[in-house]
């Protein structure tokens, strides 16, 4: 395996976080099974030079077991245990999109066990603006169209909102798109709620929390709270690993084909001792068992030639 390098040559300036807006996402990726599309709440937090797409569901699950982790571990729990018993789960979207405007940087993040994080072309959306303008939820928006990824694209954007972002790989219009969806509408990205940007916890509570969860045994791999989407800051995960698609696409298959091993081998290149042998429960595992559905629909199409 080529060897991988920390995040410091990624090194980008932090941006204040000033808004975060709320998306459902809906995408049918089966085209055989077009009434039972993926549903999912997405977050995106912009401020005037960057901006970074989750998964919110995803989010709220992390936060969620962490707080059950360090519910396990206080003072009088009785048989604390290292692993959690979750309940069945619907996939979530595994990568996170970060934008430098200023740069010309986009920056994507996969979680395997470790945060990697490879670079990838912020590509320059052609734009056509319209003069059709909409109301979404009080916002008053116009209309834009373009030609991206292989689908021809209608979003609604806010020059109200003077933040050149938006949901997924969308950007690049004098205003935050609110709402956008492909011709087919077998994308869409519907307005789902607009709220200030605050900080959620202190720097000094984010730190405790990470500092109990580092204790934790497994857990201390490349800890990741859920809050860190949630601060003052939009920035890299600062233990992010630099990698390729091509590296990437390798863990990817190695994670899939034995995920026991490949989460003993993540955790030995830490420097972490011990076996992890998950069972059918372990979330790790389940979030292995959740990618695995069928696309034959993704949301970037191969262009036609």
């Amino acid at each position: 395996m080529a060897v991988l390098i920390t995040l410091s040559v990624y090194a980008q300036d932090a941006d204040r976080a000033l808004m975060r807006v709320r998306y459902n996402y809906i995408h049918i990726k089966d085209t055989t099974q077009k009434k039972k599309p993926h549903q999912e709440n997405m977050l995106l937090v912009t401020g005037r030079n960057a901006s970074v797409y989750t998964s919110y569901d995803k989010l709220n699950r992390t936060i969620k077991n962490n707080n059950r982790l360090m519910e396990q571990f206080q003072p009088g729990s009785t048989n604390p245990k290292t692993g959690i018993n979750t309940e069945a789960r619907s996939p979530v979207t595994a990568s996170d999109f970060f934008f430098f405007f200023s740069a010309h940087k986009m920056f994507v993040k996969e979680r395997l066990v470790n945060n990697y994080v490879l670079e990838e072309p912020l590509e320059k959306i052609d734009w056509k603006i319209h003069t059709d303008t909409l109301t979404i939820s009080g916002i008053q928006c116009q209309k834009a169209t373009a030609h991206f990824k292989g689908r021809n694209w209608i979003a609604w954007f806010s020059k109200e909102m003077p933040f050149q972002s938006g949901p997924w790989k969308l950007n690049g219009l004098p205003g935050l798109i609110v709402e956008a969806y492909d011709e087919k509408k077998e994308v869409i990205f519907e307005f789902d709620g607009i709220t200030p940007s605050k900080d959620q916890q202190s720097a000094k509570d984010l730190n405790e929390n990470q500092q109990t969860i580092q204790s934790m045994g497994s857990a201390r791999v490349s800890v990741e709270t859920g809050m860190e989407y949630l601060g003052s800051e939009i920035k890299l995960p600062a233990d992010g690993i630099r990698t390729s698609r091509q590296e990437l696409d390798k863990l990817t298959a190695a994670r899939d084909s034995d995920p026991n091993g490949f989460i003993n081998a993540q955790m030995a290149s830490k420097g972490i001792k011990g076996t992890f042998n998950g069972s059918g429960n372990s979330s790790l595992l389940k979030t292995v068992d959740s990618q695995k559905k069928e696309i034959n629909n993704p949301i970037e199409l191969p262009e036609r030639k």
